[in-house]
């Protein structure tokens, strides 16, 4: 599952980079990180409650 995530987000990051180099989308990367940084850490906190525990 771990591996499907990174995928995606590769995907969806390198899809964003062809659409703004084409010019088809006018979005400052900087700003977006600015704005929208707090979702990657409530994603991982999210992510840290579905990871099953490794207990032996």
């Amino acid at each position: 599952m771990r591996g499907n995530v990174a995928a995606v987000v590769l995907v969806l990051v390198g899809t964003f980079f062809l659409l703004s180099n084409l010019g088809l989308i006018d979005i400052s990367l900087t700003q977006l990180i600015k704005t929208w940084w707090p979702v990657v850490l409530i994603a991982v906190g999210v992510s840290l409650f579905f990871t099953p525990d490794k207990q032996k």
